[in-house]
């Protein structure tokens, strides 16, 4: 039998650009040898799943419904899914709004008791707890951000962008676009909320737009897209404290080049020693080297990612294969890792998918 992983794929369900509809929720399989992906079955019936998150007990997967309003309802939403054991066939449970415009990004604290949203169009978070089967009760919490950025079309307030639990799990972070912070909540599970870390936030350079964030496997540092000036920032994290020091800010474009680009996804490879970004515009995979000792970035290369407006992608949990969602081109192409040089070579496999804009592998190791 040939070794294989379970992936989904989170789509926008409006037209593409090249006339294209999505139907939902993609389920494809990963052949571990040769990175050829099958396709298995779509879920449909939600509206722009753009956003998918697994809980850790791998059992139910969930998605952000970005939208402003969920039907009739003020407000986007977040559907839980039961995974099936054997097939990975997806059967909706139920589904809870946000509260909020726009979510964009979930994540789950580690117990798998609070899944968390980051509404982008509203600027707040939503804390929603998660019920023994899997489903959502109604959301116990909304926190709205404040502030404005120098950037007056993109930052004329806030836009939280992303929403992430540090390793520890007592800490929640999120990247907010609209006011140049990564916001810091400490996690009550039992209160079903987040309260402010003192500092409550850390600053990143103005007018960087920060959007996605990733930690290292040590825990102890912490990189930052910046989609707004094409950064990629370095933080130190105490997670004793729950505070952020910042360490380096490197460009994540070529020397030279002067086109338009807006950074989207940024990952660790599970050995540490690869920072991986994704340059939307320039149309590629920026690749550093992590230093060992401090956690800053050397640049090693970029690799075009074979598509327009790579909007996401995800390493397998064993890091040898890289899947880039290129949400303009309608698809997602498949990369082999270099895990001696961190470098990407082409896979020769290429799939469609209308407007790709989440991977999500079934298995542990991703970033939520």
């Amino acid at each position: 039998m040939t070794p294989s992983l379970t992936l989904y794929i989170g789509t926008y369900t409006s037209p593409s650009k090249l006339g294209r509809r999505s139907e939902g929720i993609y389920r494809f399989s990963l052949d571990t040898r040769t990175g050829a992906l099958t396709q298995q079955s779509v879920t449909g019936g939600i509206a722009n799943p753009t956003w998918l998150a697994l809980h850790p007990s791998g059992k139910v997967l969930y998605a952000a419904s970005e939208v402003r309003e969920h039907g009739q309802r003020s407000g986007g939403a977040v559907v839980a899914y039961a995974r099936d054991p054997n097939t990975g066939e997806l059967t909706r449970i139920n589904d809870a709004l946000t509260l909020g415009a726009g979510p964009c990004h979930l994540s789950l604290d580690p117990t798998g008791r609070l899944l968390m949203a980051a509404n982008y169009a509203s600027g707040s978070l939503t804390v929603i707890p998660v019920r023994e089967d899997g489903g959502l009760e109604p959301a116990s919490q909304v926190i709205q951000h404040t502030g404005a950025g120098p950037v007056a079309n993109r930052q004329e307030g806030p836009h939280a962008h992303s929403i992430l639990p540090d390793p520890s799990g007592r800490y929640v972070l999120s990247a907010d676009l609209g006011i140049d912070k990564v916001m810091v909540y400490r996690i009550d599970p039992e209160g079903k909320r987040l309260e402010p870390a003192d500092p409550p936030s850390a600053d990143l350079a103005p007018g960087a737009g920060p959007r996605h964030l990733a930690f290292h496997p040590n825990g102890r540092w912490l990189y930052v897209t910046g989609e707004l000036d094409s950064t990629l920032t370095v933080f130190a994290w105490d997670a004793k404290q729950g505070r952020l020091g910042r360490v380096q800010a490197i460009s994540t474009l070529p020397e030279g080049w002067t086109g338009t680009n807006y950074p989207a996804e940024v990952a660790v490879a599970p050995s540490g020693r690869f920072v991986y970004m994704s340059n939307r515009g320039h149309d590629s995979i920026a690749i550093f080297a992590v230093d060992v000792a401090t956690g800053e970035l050397t640049p090693v290369g970029h690799e075009p990612t074979q598509g327009a407006f790579p909007r996401h992608f995800a390493l397998d949990p064993s890091g040898a294969f890289m899947l880039v969602a290129n949400q303009d081109s309608d698809s997602v192409v498949v990369f082999r890792v270099d895990q001696v040089t961190g470098k990407l070579a082409p896979a020769g496999h290429v799939v469609e998918v209308p407007m790709p804009v989440c991977v999500r592998f079934a298995s542990e190791g991703q970033n939520p």
